[in-house]
């Protein structure tokens, strides 16, 4: 499994808003291509994103269905990109004074690569899962300044 941990310099509500928007899904997702469509009620559990992977010429139609979800502080996923198999990616946001901190677990849970060792499979997840976070953390603390207020409701930007 790896892991990667990520201080976001914006509230889990927001980190939680970007999640939630299945639309921005290719903004932050280190290989997403595009996103085809999302369903009513995403992030609902059972609820899907339809997304492709790759570039183009070599593109892959897959999906990404919602397991669990505890609205502004956890998000399991399993993600679909086949033939490559298929994983199971957690993030789970935890409030500091500065923002939140934000963990991303990512196991590989069905076809080829399920079967190679976590050695091997790890680092290069790690690596991509590090851009993630901070293609994430990007889209969070912008949407965090655009929302900025004064104390009295008054945007401070």
């Amino acid at each position: 499994m790896s892991e990667n941990v990520w201080v976001v310099r914006a509230s889990a509500a927001d980190v939680f808003a970007v999640l939630g928007d299945g639309s921005s899904y290719a903004g932050w997702v280190v290989g997403a291509a595009r996103v085809r469509s999302v369903d009513d009620g995403f992030p609902a559990v059972g609820t899907s994103l339809h997304h492709s992977v790759g570039v183009w010429p070599f593109l892959l139609n897959d999906v990404t269905t919602v397991e669990e979800f505890e609205p502004d502080h956890r998000l399991v996923i399993k993600v679909r990109a086949w033939p490559a198999g298929a994983g199971r990616v957690e993030f789970v946001a935890t409030a500091r004074p500065d923002g939140c901190l934000l963990v991303m677990r990512e196991q590989a849970v069905e076809g080829p690569a399920n079967v190679l060792p976590g050695a091997a499979i790890d680092p290069v997840l790690h690596w991509r899962n590090t851009e993630t976070l901070r293609r994430l953390a990007y889209l969070a603390e912008s949407r965090a300044a655009l929302h900025q207020t004064d104390g009295v409701g008054t945007p401070t930007n």
